[in-house]
């Protein structure tokens, strides 16, 4: 499947807030009860969209994944034992696939799509969180060479702190 990646404009937002809330019904019918009507809100999509942080994926003129890139670490942040020391790194954010397109391996080429953009504009490692009640992304991150470096607690319950050295 090809997809064409870009930053999103605000022109988008409303698509992507429909993608986001369409996969937060298919995780509660997955007994995935990661996001909710506190997180993520059309509003840290919309901040992200000023920063030009988000981005989206479009396949045949729809938007079929949506993820944002930066340098923003939560305080939680600091529970891991981070093995890339520096600040050539971003981390992944607010990761969604449309549920009309999971399982045919969007996550994935998304994902080799940000490791390739990251590591040719020199960035020497990438972090993010992984809900642990998530299988399906804990399995996209351990089977791409994420490593666990530390446990962070939200209100939803423990996150595994993950980091690939690019």
């Amino acid at each position: 499947m090809e997809i064409s990646y870009r930053v999103a404009s605000i022109d988008d937002l409303d698509d992507i807030f429909q993608l986001v809330e369409n996969a937060i019904k298919q995780m509660e019918r997955e007994n995935i009860h990661q996001w909710d009507s506190i997180y993520p809100t059309k509003e840290d999509f919309s901040n992200d969209i000023e920063k030009n942080e988000l981005y989206i994926g479009i396949h045949n003129k729809k938007i079929v994944v949506v993820y944002a890139l930066n340098k923003e670490c939560d305080e939680q942040y600091q529970n891991g034992e981070w093995k890339y020391i520096g600040d050539n790194f971003n981390v992944i954010h607010r990761l969604c696939v449309s549920p009309d397109f999971q399982k045919k391996g969007i996550a994935y080429t998304t994902l080799l799509h940000i490791e390739s953009e990251l590591g040719f504009l020199g960035m020497k490692a990438i972090r993010l969180d992984v809900f642990c009640e998530n299988p399906y992304a804990l399995k996209l991150y351990s089977n791409n060479g994420y490593h666990k470096v530390g446990i962070a607690n939200w209100r939803k319950g423990e996150f595994l702190l993950l980091e690939k050295l690019l």
